[in-house]
């Protein structure tokens, strides 16, 4: 079951990187061109808006081809181009990559683990020494990204502790599974100096495992992960627990996180493993004029859009709806941004 699974994931990313990547050589997809217009759009407070799709440029800026981050980007971009907007979608490092690339103007929407957000916001973790990011506005909440901290079954480690002494993978440098990395050390009472640590992204670092060059890998993601399920094909696999005082402490620290558990039947696992979760989110620039974040989030929850998104991946499929957007985010430090501010406000869902 697991093979035909990974062949479908395999499948999809193949056409989205077809669909994503038939552009211009400039890079850029455009939409149907029945769809530049748009009616005036109402939002209290702000000035109504009376423009053309084809006068903003947006690039959804994702994450690696092998996560979850792109084939979901690549929903995001598929509404906005159909819709008139001119588009593209850029595979990337994914969270800290994306934020650098928001306050530098090189896109407009992005995905994004909250966590890490609020660090750029605040300056501290990997942003640490930094201006704080204060353009950063939140659209919408995502989906849970869990911290998961894989092994397999005949490594010896079966908690975090063991971990003194192992070849660990932390992901690449400044990355937001390497941010959540540090966190979980920290958690535990220890540093990158009780292990061997290599900051590989989370599929490199089971490529390695694969080879008997890692011992186990932090990949903070949402569930079903392709890399991990590959894994799974030729070995037994075992999830590091995050739990007790630590999970507490952390927490405790980082409000941002929530207790989380990762069901046996998701990677075929000997049973369930208690971890934590941060939410991930939509973010975008305070630059972006408000009526078009309004706009976007518009089409983004009507049909056929919200069909064309959750159709990308299990994971937006099971956790992307309008009820649920505003989860892991309505409290973060994180301003959101005026426009999306006013389109939850007209649904009733802020005051």
């Amino acid at each position: 079951m697991k093979k035909y699974l990974i062949l479908f994931a395999s499948l999809l990313a193949t056409l989205l990187l077809v669909a994503c990547n038939d552009t211009p050589t400039n890079g850029t997809t455009t939409g149907n061109d029945d769809s530049d217009s748009v009616d005036t759009v109402e939002i209290d407070g702000l000035p109504d808006a009376d423009f053309n799709r084809d006068d903003y440029f947006i690039t959804v800026l994702t994450g690696p081809t092998s996560g979850i981050f792109f084939p979901i980007g690549g929903g995001f971009f598929q509404v906005a181009d159909a819709a008139g907007y001119p588009s593209n979608v850029t595979a990337t490092g994914a969270t800290v990559a994306n934020i650098n690339a928001l306050l530098t103007g090189q896109g407009e929407i992005a995905i994004a683990m909250s966590d890490a957000v609020t660090q750029a916001v605040e300056g501290t973790y990997a942003f640490e020494g930094e201006d704080p990011a204060t353009e950063l506005r939140t659209m919408m909440g995502l989906w849970p990204n869990v911290v998961q901290i894989v092994t397999t079954a005949d490594s010896g480690i079966t908690t975090f502790e063991d971990l003194r002494g192992m070849r660990v993978g932390v992901g690449a440098p400044g990355s937001g599974v390497e941010v959540n990395a540090r966190m979980m050390f920290d958690a535990h009472g220890m540093t990158y100096d009780d292990a061997n640590v290599d900051f590989l992204s989370y599929s490199e670092a089971i490529e390695q495992m694969r080879n008997g060059l890692i011992d186990a890998a932090f990949v903070t993601s949402g569930l079903g992960n392709a890399t991990i399920m590959e894994l799974g094909i030729d070995f037994e696999l075992y999830f590091i627990p995050i739990d007790g005082e630590a999970r507490e402490r952390l927490i405790a620290a980082h409000p941002v996180f929530i207790e989380y558990v990762i069901p046996a039947d998701v990677y075929d696992t000997a049973g369930d493993t208690d971890s934590v979760a941060v939410m991930n989110a939509l973010i975008t620039h305070e630059d972006v004029p408000a009526y078009v974040i309004y706009d976007l989030l518009t089409l983004f929850f009507s049909d056929p859009g919200i069909a064309t998104i959750q159709g990308t991946h299990a994971t937006a499929s099971r956790h992307l709806r309008l009820e649920t957007a505003l989860r892991g985010i309505a409290d973060i430090s994180v301003p959101m941004h005026d426009g999306a501010i006013e389109f939850f406000r007209a649904r009733g869902m802020m005051e």
